[in-house]
């Protein structure tokens, strides 16, 4: 499997995973704030760890393996007093990054597992 650093999975993760929870908001409200606030609960750290915990029994050996070495990058200084959540929450947007640019099918698949967790 080709690869690129982990850490550019996840960077690109990230905006994948925002720009489908704001594609997903954009109609609830016209109120600026009442929109940051809708979606910054659905991409917080928090939420993304919980997602991963829902679907991680749906991973292939493959995937599993990319979320393990995620979950294994260095952690900001910052970012240290919630390891765990962190931890899961990079492994999140890794794997996202992954599925976007190596098989947006399956991406497809594991973002409708997780629908029903996106009530908004």
């Amino acid at each position: 499997m080709e690869e690129m650093n982990l850490r550019n999975y996840a960077y690109i993760g990230d905006a994948v995973w925002e720009l489908y929870i704001r594609n997903k908001t954009i109609c609830l409200t016209n109120n600026a704030k009442t929109l940051h606030e809708i979606t910054t609960a659905k991409v917080k750290m928090s939420f993304q760890a919980h997602l991963l915990n829902i679907f991680e029994n749906f991973l292939t050996e493959d995937e599993r393996e990319i979320t393990r070495r995620a979950r294994n990058l260095s952690i900001p200084v910052g970012r240290r007093n919630c390891q765990n959540e962190y931890r899961q929450a990079t492994a999140f947007e890794t794997l996202i990054g992954w599925w976007y640019l190596n098989d947006k099918k399956r991406l497809n698949y594991i973002l409708n597992l997780i629908e029903d967790e996106l009530t908004f």
